[in-house]
């Protein structure tokens, strides 16, 4: 067994919280540029706005409440979706200065 000091503990701790750190960053980074608005939802987006104007015109008044309702949800997906990488993005800024304040306590040993 390898015997550990307080120095070394103190800075086991901080080097995970800072890995810990960059791992949220990138992974909240990630979520934000890959499920942002992608294509798939603006075609559905649009294919949407298309279907409630043919409903109006019909004077459809479920298939218009249909639509809208769509399009609500998929802005609400949006939004959680970059709420979420967001708040990723935060924590992980969060961590990594944390970890940074943790390496700056230790007292180091002089010799």
């Amino acid at each position: 067994m390898v015997p550990l000091t307080l120095y070394d503990i103190q800075l086991l701790i901080a080097a995970s919280l800072f890995l810990l750190g960059i791992v949220c960053f990138i992974t909240g980074t990630i979520i934000l540029v890959t499920r942002g608005y992608s294509r798939e939802l603006r075609m559905l987006a649009a294919h949407t706005a298309r279907i409630s104007q043919k409903g109006l015109a019909e004077e459809m008044a479920g298939l218009v409440s249909s639509a809208s309702e769509l399009v609500a949800a998929i802005n609400q997906l949006v939004r959680t979706a970059s709420g979420i990488g967001v708040f990723l993005v935060l924590l992980g800024l969060v961590m990594i200065v944390a970890s940074y304040w943790m390496v700056l306590q230790i007292e180091w040993p002089l010799g």
